[in-house]
């Protein structure tokens, strides 16, 4: 009996500890990944401007180019909006809008994944030295939701290849185009 009551006591102590260390972890998840293009900011600057474009350099499409994609709004700049659907779990089902932007400099765009969350994405643009420094970033409050604490730890893990990998692709665009 005694060796049942105290299993339980471990227990209980152990889910605790689970609970207060997820109320120490980050509540605002962030990841960033960046490159240099050999090109102005002008010419980088058109391919993070419009949704109706991110699909020439987007690591997703790649995944899934049957995904099913809906835009709305102007072609690029505030109020541009992109859908998508899709069966292939690596690409899911969301809603962007690019909801600021300041001509070859930024873009920002708000990010809605339905069940899954909301978040934001950027491209911040930098002249360096005859090209531009893109950084791409995207950012999250994951609340007071202590699994989802957790799994913020793996966000760098799971997004940041696919950054690197979208960059390297529009880094290729960008630098082919005379």
């Amino acid at each position: 009996m005694k060796l049942v009551r105290n299993s339980l006591v471990g227990l209980a102590v152990l889910a605790v500890a689970v609970v207060v260390v997820a109320f120490m972890l980050p509540r605002v998840v962030t990841v960033e990944r960046g490159t240099v293009i050999a090109a102005p900011p002008e010419k980088v600057f058109v391919h993070v401007n419009s949704l109706r474009r991110f699909n020439e350099w987007s690591p997703w499409y790649e995944r899934d180019p049957a995904m099913e994609q809906s835009f709305e709004g102007p072609e690029e700049g505030v109020g541009a909006k992109m859908s998508w659907k899709s069966d292939n779990p690596d690409v899911g089902s969301g809603r962007q809008e690019i909801v600021d932007s300041v001509p070859n400099e930024r873009v920002r765009v708000a990010l809605d994944f339905g069940d899954m969350g909301n978040g934001t994405a950027g491209y911040t643009l930098t002249p360096e030295g005859d090209g531009t420094k893109i950084v791409w970033d995207f950012r999250t409050d994951l609340g007071n939701n202590p699994v989802a604490r957790y799994f913020g730890l793996m966000f760098d893990k799971w997004i940041g290849a696919d950054y690197e990998k979208g960059l390297a692709r529009l880094k290729v665009l960008v630098e082919s185009q005379p």
